[in-house]
């Protein structure tokens, strides 16, 4: 398993390496000129052609990204052309409302849509079933800035009972939360309910019920845990996004996270922020990733077999065993 975990960490780097060819060459192929942009409008050309001779600007592309990855494997993430900090320190000052964010978003979504679609898995054709098969095709047909303008008009303005935009106390960060949280849960609770159906359906599960195991034993012992595998993968990777910086829900309730941080890197063309952030989302995606795969070991005792882990318990009683044959 130590090997497997090392190996994918080692696939991480050109991984990373290969996103940051394609970023770069983006970004600095569109039109811009980030010394105007530090400079201001009213500045002289002698002025700008002088910071771009600075910058490195004017260097040949293959250069100029060489000398950006030198610096990113000393550690320097550069420094930002629109507000002259850090990249690190802007991506740390945004990162924790994006975090909180995708927190919320992935506990609403556990806590709402994997019992739901356990239970309509269990009434099958039934009149829930069907009411919240539509509920939930609703809620995947809806955009989610048109979904967070609604939640933002009934709650913030109708009834006045939450904060429709900022990040400042909790409160701003519910209307976000639900957002976010209410598609997935949409898209969780379908799966959860395909993958019990497919399930309860197996062959094992039929000699469960022969031998007299009890249906909730069944269900919630055995059941669950098999179709667990593809409602984690989903909502791993939804995890990953989220971290990632929801830049549309963001921008609708007007948070300061990773999301409207790296839109705004885009639209100056600060190339070291917008370098800097999306490296960060891509590691972070690649971590959550390792993270899902090295839970199916937890989630299904055959995986973990596969990988190699074996429990205490079992090498224990090998040890005891041949202690006890070399006795003997």
């Amino acid at each position: 398993m130590y090997k497997y975990i090392l190996k994918r960490i080692g696939l991480m780097i050109p991984v990373l390496i290969g996103i940051s060819i394609i970023i770069f060459t983006i970004i600095s192929l569109t039109p811009g000129n980030p010394a105007r942009l530090i400079l201001g409008e009213r500045a002289t050309q002698e002025a700008i052609n002088q910071l771009n001779d600075e910058l490195g600007y004017n260097d040949p592309l293959p250069v100029k990204y060489v000398n950006y990855m030198i610096d990113l494997f000393q550690g320097d993430m550069g420094t930002s052309y629109r507000t002259g900090g850090s990249v690190i320190s802007e991506i740390g000052e945004r990162f924790p409302v994006t975090l909180l964010l995708a927190v919320l978003d992935i506990f609403l979504t556990a806590v709402i849509s994997i019992p739901l679609g356990v239970y309509i898995a269990i009434k099958k054709n039934s009149i829930a079933d069907n009411v919240l098969t539509i509920v939930a095709l609703i809620f995947t047909a809806m955009p989610s800035f048109w979904l967070g303008m609604l939640l933002m008009l009934v709650f913030a303005v109708g009834l006045n009972i939450l904060p429709a935009t900022g990040s400042d106390s909790f409160a701003c960060f519910i209307l976000p939360a639900f957002t976010v949280a209410l598609l997935s849960v949409a898209q969780i609770m379908r799966m959860t309910r395909s993958s019990m159906l497919e399930t309860l359906r197996s062959d094992y599960m039929r000699t469960a019920r022969a031998k007299g195991v009890k249906e909730n034993k069944i269900i919630w012992k055995h059941a669950i845990r098999n179709a667990l595998l593809p409602v984690v993968t989903t909502m791993g990777v939804n995890f990953g996004w989220a971290l990632g910086g929801s830049v549309i829900t963001e921008t609708v309730f007007g948070m300061s996270g990773v999301g409207t941080l790296t839109l705004l890197s885009v639209r100056s063309k600060d190339v070291p922020l917008v370098m800097g952030c999306v490296l960060f989302m891509s590691l972070l995606f690649s971590l959550i990733t390792l993270v899902v795969d090295i839970s199916y070991a937890y989630i299904d005792p055959r995986i973990k077999a596969q990988y190699g882990f074996k429990s205490k318990s079992r090498r224990s009683k090998r040890k005891e065993i041949r202690h006890v044959q070399s006795q003997s």
